[in-house]
């Protein structure tokens, strides 16, 4: 019988993920200051599936935990807690959710079940080259040709795409239609001729991005999500299922705890002006948590999120920048050490949560682009 984990008090639930956490992942998946690889996070990654843990969203007779928002709130919070590594997540968390509510009935019994079982990997397909947070002026085309869609162009910044084994994408199916009126959302497996996976080598030497090519991809003509010309509102779906998550405190409070860990360390909290900057930036991260509980308790109740939920990734990830910034200026000379160092008896990465941090106000929506849908949607500017 399944568990009805909405009925479970939320302190029994928030124990179970605990233990569950505590027991099943491994250390190196603790505290990264990197994006792991599906090599080193697929054990964890099978374990939830095997719990029948991965998909918390998911409704149960789709294989998920059919988690309410309160309870999904804690299970985030659990494994933010804890500092578990996020790995390929595009599946479950945005193209499982938009099959759900806009995939036809095949579509959902060929591809739900294949993300649950981690037999499909999928990246996100929507940045180029000249088209980032502009987004609508996305120029890969698609041309429909017999019982196939043509697909041309390229993708960048395309997260972990040499893992992966699917990609979601959005393609422009009418160049005459205004901007956002005539792109349309695919789908297409990643070894499928034509396509070309180039990965980036970042600052921090790691090959987290990729680009992805497109020669003549042929991809059947039933891979369309929705209607022809209509992908735009695809896309506005898929952002609004990660609005609560991407404002997440963690990042913040973890980069926190390393800075006080290194201050312990190196004897920073003897100095006055390291403990008056501290407690700016704690209490900035303080100050963010308390407005992303406001919302969670929104959520909590079964209401839904306005535009104004931009605020939280703007301040968190800012936050999370200065943070960063001041740990290398605390780490001193170790602050220009790539990889872990030996301070004062423990290991501590420094420049890695800096660079890792470096991203954040650009992916999901960059802070300028935050701020116009604030100053349009709640504040009524041009």
């Amino acid at each position: 019988m399944a568990i009805d984990y909405n009925a479970m008090p939320e302190a029994e639930f928030r124990t179970m993920l605990r233990d569950f956490i505590r027991a099943e992942c491994t250390p190196n998946l603790l505290f990264q200051g990197r994006r792991v690889r599906w090599k080193e996070i697929e054990p964890w990654t099978r374990k939830l599936a095997a719990k029948g843990w991965l998909a918390p969203a998911w409704p149960v007779e789709h294989g998920g935990m059919g988690l309410g928002a309160e309870k999904l709130v804690a299970y985030h919070d659990e494994i933010d807690n804890a500092g578990v590594s996020r790995g390929l997540e595009m599946g479950v968390v945005m193209i499982g959710m938009l099959l759900l509510k806009f995939g036809t009935p095949e579509q959902k019994a060929h591809y739900l079940p294949r993300i649950l079982s981690c037999e499909d990997l999928w990246c996100q397909g929507y940045s180029e080259p000249n088209s980032g947070s502009d987004l609508a002026s996305l120029r890969t085309q698609a041309v429909l040709d017999g019982d196939h869609w043509v697909i041309n162009g390229q993708k960048i910044w395309t997260t972990l795409a040499q893992d992966c084994t699917d990609i979601f994408m959005l393609v422009r199916t009418d160049p005459d239609a205004p901007k956002q009126k005539g792109i349309s959302f695919l789908l297409a497996r990643m070894d499928t001729p034509g396509i070309t996976v180039r990965p980036i080598r970042t600052l921090a030497g790691e090959e987290e991005f990729c680009e992805v090519f497109f020669d003549n991809v042929r991809v059947p003509r039933e891979n369309i999500v929705g209607r022809a010309n209509e992908g735009w509102s695809m896309a506005k779906a898929l952002l609004g299922f990660e609005r609560i998550t991407i404002g997440s405190p963690k990042v913040a409070q973890v980069a926190l705890l390393r800075l006080a860990d290194l201050g312990r360390r190196v004897g920073a909290f003897d100095d006055p002006a390291f403990v008056e900057t501290y407690t700016r930036l704690q209490l900035d991260v303080l100050d963010h948590v308390t407005v992303y509980e406001r919302f969670a308790a929104v959520l909590k109740k079964g209401g839904d999120l306005g535009a104004e939920v931009s605020i939280l990734k703007i301040w968190i990830t800012e936050v999370y920048q200065r943070i960063t910034e001041y740990t290398l200026e605390v780490a001193q000379e170790y602050g220009a050490v790539s990889g872990p160092s030996r301070i004062g008896g423990g290991e501590v990465d420094p420049l890695g949560f800096f660079w890792l941090s470096r991203p954040a106000t650009i992916y999901a929506g960059s802070s300028e682009i935050q701020r116009n849908i604030l100053s349009k949607a709640v504040l009524g500017l041009g």
